[in-house]
C-alpha cells in the first residue's frame, strides 16, 4: 500500500519506511506536491492531526503524520512543539522573521539555557537535566477517520556542547543521552533507535492498527 508521509524530512521518510517495510512510504515532494501547512496547534497531537488532514485532503489516500520535539523538564517542557524553531532563551517559539537557525546553534543554545536553569540547584545534575522526546503520530485513512498514538523516549541532556557526539540521527540527538545508557541518541544505529525511539514506538502501534483495517 502507498502511504503518504506528511513531511519533507528525508530522515523521517527513511525511519517510516523501515517501520512500515511492507508499504511504500511517499513524501509530497516525491510527487511534486506542494505541502507546507502552518502548524498552529497547541500540542503535538493537534499539529500532527492538522498535517495529516491537510495532506489527506490533497491525496485522498492513507496518510501518516507526526509532530515531534524535545521537552526539557527544568525548562517546563521547552522547546516542546517549537523544537524545530527554537532559537534560545529569549526566542522559545522562533526568530521574529521566522528563519530557522542551524541545528548546531539550537543545540548549543538549549544547553546554555538548561545550564543557567540548573545553576545553584541542590538536586543532582543528572536528575535536573532530564528530558524526553515526544512524538504524536496520526494515521489518517478516510474522511474524519483516523487513529493516533503518542509516545516518548526518555533521556537527559549532556552538560556542554563539547560533549556532543554521534553521527547518526538528526536534530538534538547528539546532545541527548538515552535513559539507562551512556550513549547519545546520535550514537545509536538506525535499528537501535527505531526500537526505543518515541517515533518508533508510536509507529509500531499504528502499524498494528493498520494491519487490522480494510482499506
Amino acid at each position: 500500500m502507498k502511504i503518504y508521509l506528511a513531511s519533507g524530512n528525508l530522515h523521517k521518510k527513511a525511519e517510516m519506511q523501515a517501520l512500515f517495510p511492507e508499504h511504500s512510504i511517499v513524501i509530497p515532494k516525491d510527487e511534486d506536491i506542494y505541502f507546507d501547512p502552518e502548524e498552529t496547534g497547541c500540542s503535538f497531537l493537534e499539529n500532527s492531526l492538522l498535517k495529516a488532514t491537510a495532506l489527506w485532503n490533497i491525496v485522498h489516500q492513507p496518510v501518516l503524520a507526526d509532530d515531534s520535539g524535545i521537552c526539557v523538564d527544568i525548562l517546563n517542557g521547552v522547546p516542546g512543539i517549537f523544537s524545530a524553531r527554537y532559537a534560545g532563551k529569549s526566542m522559545h517559539t522562533g526568530t521574529p522573521d521566522g528563519h530557522k537557525i542551524p541545528q548546531a546553534e539550537q543545540n548549543r543554545l538549549l544547553l546554555e539555557e538548561t545550564n543557567e536553569a540548573v545553576a545553584g540547584q541542590s538536586d543532582s545534575v543528572r536528575s535536573l537535566r532530564s528530558c524526553r522526546y515526544v512524538c504524536a503520530m496520526v494515521l489518517y485513512v478516510g474522511k474524519d477517520r483516523f487513529y493516533s498514538a503518542q509516545e516518548t523516549m526518555e533521556g537527559r541532556l549532556i552538560q556542554t556542547i563539547e560533549e556532543a557526539r554521534g553521527k547518526g540521527g538528526f536534530g538534538y540527538d547528539p546532545i541527548v543521552i538515552l535513559q539507562g545508557t551512556d550513549k547519545t541518541v546520535a550514537e545509536l544505529s538506525a535499528e537501535e533507535k527505531n526500537t526505543v525511539s518515541h517515533r518508533g514506538k508510536a509507529a509500531r502501534i499504528l502499524h498494528r492498527i493498520l494491519n487490522t483495517l480494510s482499506l
